[in-house]
């Protein structure tokens, strides 16, 4: 039997976070939902399909790192055909509070969403991490805290989503089915040697027709998609515990410091020193 469980973390006036652990699998039949709020949620673990009603309708696949984007009063449903559990970090706004959040930040006064999903891309990275690192970490969190994360989450996800184009093309049940078989894969075995063929071996496609489907499905590559699943695993570790650095470089499947520290640096903007002294004590 499908059970959803949510467990609030922070709430205020006119936004609340929920982590949100669900353990439909392929038996268990999607039914249509609404949302009454605008919904951001961070795809933390699992995958599943997402299908939206309205502007941006279709058929999105989400992975972890990924944004589901929902507007107040759209249709949509979850489905889980391959595999089965998901974990999301659910932000929710009230529709007035999330349009004075991002008035003045964004151009063009846009307070919809024009896509279902943000994929996971460089410029979403450190908001992601931030939000999974205070979900995770022992110490508990202020309010405000968190309700500045949800302001710094919305206005980032609003100008992503700006200037985004939206796919329409179709997605097949064997691409869908395919592809997340290959996102639990490297969920399970992302520190491990992964190549583009391995993981085509793996989907039963070409290389070539691997990495085109994978692209299409879920916004980004293989290889950004494995690298920026071991950078926010290791910025997790870098606020959660006092690991020495060479030691989680190792440990999130980085063979050396240099490499690691170089593509932490492209990824976040600071080293990964700095990075734990300035977000070590905050979401």
């Amino acid at each position: 039997m499908a059970k959803i469980a949510a467990r609030a973390v922070a709430s205020g006036d006119g936004w609340s976070v929920a982590d949100v652990v669900c353990s439909s699998g392929p038996r268990d039949r999607p039914f249509e939902e609404q949302h009454d709020h605008v919904a951001i949620a961070i795809v933390t673990g699992g995958s599943f399909q997402y299908r939206g009603s309205g502007v941006g309708a279709g058929r999105e696949l989400m992975t972890p790192g990924s944004l589901l984007l929902g507007n107040p009063g759209q249709f949509f449903e979850c489905g889980h055909e391959h595999a089965q559990g998901d974990r999301c970090l659910a932000f929710r706004y009230a529709p007035q509070y999330f349009a004075a959040v991002v008035d003045d930040a964004v151009r063009g006064r846009r307070e919809r969403f024009g896509s279902l999903r943000l994929p996971p891309v460089r410029e979403l990275s450190a908001i992601v991490a931030r939000a999974c690192a205070a979900m995770r970490t022992s110490a508990p969190r202020a309010a405000i805290a968190w309700a500045e994360l949800g302001v710094r989450l919305a206005v980032q996800a609003m100008r992503a989503d700006s200037g985004r184009e939206v796919s329409q093309s179709p997605v097949s049940p064997a691409s869908l089915a395919r592809v997340t078989r290959v996102i639990r894969f490297i969920e399970q075995h992302a520190t491990e040697t992964l190549t583009l063929a391995g993981l085509a071996k793996e989907a039963r496609l070409s290389p070539f027709h691997f990495l085109r489907t994978f692209e299409d499905l879920t916004g980004t590559t293989p290889h950004q998609y494995v690298k920026r699943l071991r950078l926010r695993r290791a910025a997790l570790r870098l606020l959660a515990d006092q690991a020495k650095i060479l030691d989680i470089a190792l440990d999130t499947g980085f063979g050396d410091v240099s490499n690691f520290d170089r593509a932490f640096r492209t990824e976040f903007g600071v080293n990964p020193r700095t990075y734990r002294i300035r977000h070590g004590k905050c979401p």
